[in-house]
C-alpha cells in the first residue's frame, strides 16, 4: 500500500496568532482556477475588472473590518486565482472571550463568501508570513500594490 505523503505544517510552532501585529496573507483558489477577474473586459490602468464572486471577495475584505473590532485590513488586492491582504490585530490590551485569530477570520471569511457563491472555490487553508518589521511591511505593500501589473509574472500566473 501507498504511503500518503506528510503535509507540512502552514503555522509557525508555537507562535500565538491571535497576538497583535502585522500579517501577510495569501489565500488561493481551488486547482488555481482564475475566477476572481473577469476575462473578457480586461483592466484598465492596472485596475482589474473583478468577475461576480472577486466583487463578492471583495466586499467580504471590505466588510472585515467592521466585522472584528480589533482587526484591521491594512492593504489587499483580489487576483485571478489568489488574494493577498495586510491584516493588523491590535487587541489594546482589552480582555476577550476567545481571541480572534487570523486562523479564525480567514476561516469565516472563507465561509461567508462560500455561502453567497453556493460552492466553495478555495483551497485548503492560507499561506501567512508575519510582519516583523516597517521596512518588510514597506515591502510587502509594495509587491500587493503591484501585484496586478505583474501578473505575468506572478508565481501563481499559468500560461494559456
Amino acid at each position: 500500500m501507498r504511503e500518503l505523503r506528510q503535509r507540512k505544517p502552514n503555522r509557525l510552532f508555537a507562535y500565538d496568532y491571535s497576538q497583535n501585529g502585522a500579517y501577510f496573507i495569501t489565500i488561493c483558489i481551488k486547482d488555481r482556477h482564475e475566477i476572481l477577474w473577469d476575462p473578457v473586459v480586461g483592466a484598465t490602468c492596472g485596475r482589474p475588472y473583478l468577475s461576480d464572486i472577486g466583487q463578492a471577495v471583495e466586499n467580504e475584505i471590505d466588510r472585515l473590518n467592521a466585522a472584528y473590532d480589533n482587526i484591521a485590513v491594512d492593504c489587499f488586492v483580489v487576483m485571478p486565482n489568489h488574494v493577498h491582504m495586510v491584516l493588523i490585530i491590535a487587541s489594546c490590551g482589552r480582555p476577550q472571550v476567545a481571541p480572534t485569530t487570523i486562523s479564525r477570520v480567514i476561516q469565516q471569511w472563507k465561509g461567508v463568501i462560500t455561502k453567497q457563491i453556493g460552492f466553495s472555490p478555495w483551497q485548503k487553508s492560507f499561506h501567512d508570513h508575519i510582519i516583523r518589521n516597517e521596512k518588510e511591511y514597506c515591502r510587502i505593500v509594495e509587491y500587493i500594490q503591484n501585484n496586478p501589473l505583474n501578473w505575468e509574472q506572478d508565481c501563481f500566473y499559468t500560461p494559456k
